[in-house]
C-alpha cells in the first residue's frame, strides 16, 4: 500500500512519536522527557513553524502522543469520530503549501499554531487518507509480548508484525527456545 508521500512521512512520524513511550523504547524510558529530546525528534522529521521549546509545549505534545496512540488502534468508524474531532477543534482549513525541501503538501493550520495542535491536525490529515482507502489495518500494535510499540505496515502483503527488528528478533528467539524445550 502506498499513500501520498506527505501522508507516509506523517504516519512514520506518528509511529516515531508514539514509540517514545517507556514501554516501546530500547532504553526503557520515555524518550521525550525534555524539550531538547522533543526538538531532536521534530528536527529528524523536518518539522517547521512555531516551537516554544518549554515544559508546557512538551506536556501538550505528550498528551497528544497519548491521544494519537489511542486513535491508531481504533476501528475505522471510531477513528473517523476522533479525526473529525481533532480537525474541528483546530478549526482546520486544508490548503496546499510548499516550503523548505518539501514539495506541495497539505497543511491545515497556521504555522504559528501551537505545536501539539499542528501535530494533531497533520496526523488527522494523514489518517483521512488511511480511512478513505480503508487501510486502518496497516496501523497496528507490535505483537511482541513485552512491547507497547506501534507500527505502520507499508509492506505489499501487509504482514509486518513487529515495530522493530529488535522486537522481531527477540520474539523469534523466544519461539525458538520454546520449540527446543518442547522437543527435549
Amino acid at each position: 500500500m502506498h499513500f501520498a508521500p506527505d501522508t507516509e512521512v506523517t504516519l512514520e512520524f506518528t509511529v516515531a512519536l508514539a514509540n517514545t513511550v517507556a514501554g516501546a523504547t530500547k532504553s526503557g524510558r520515555d524518550e521525550i522527557s525534555t524539550p531538547s529530546e522533543l526538538t531532536a525528534l521534530l528536527d529528524a522529521y523536518g518539522y517547521t513553524g512555531r516551537f516554544d521549546r518549554d515544559q508546557a509545549e512538551l506536556l501538550d505534545v505528550r498528551d497528544t502522543r497519548s491521544r494519537l496512540r489511542e486513535v491508531w488502534l481504533l476501528e475505522r468508524d471510531a477513528a473517523v469520530a476522533e479525526v473529525n474531532g481533532m480537525l474541528q477543534a483546530a478549526k482546520a482549513l486544508p490548503h496546499l503549501v510548499r516550503h523548505d525541501t518539501f514539495d506541495w503538501h497539505l497543511h491545515a493550520t497556521d504555522q504559528q499554531a501551537p505545536l501539539a495542535e499542528r501535530i494533531r491536525v497533520e496526523v488527522s490529515l494523514a489518517l483521512v487518507d488511511v480511512i478513505r482507502t480503508d487501510e486502518m489495518n496497516r496501523l497496528r500494535a507490535c505483537e511482541a509480548d513485552d512491547c507497547d510499540g506501534l507500527l505502520l505496515d507499508l509492506s505489499r502483503n501487509g504482514s509486518k508484525r513487529f515495530c522493530s527488528v529488535r522486537c522481531g528478533n527477540r520474539m523469534n528467539m523466544v519461539a525458538f527456545r520454546q520449540r527446543v524445550a518442547g522437543s527435549a
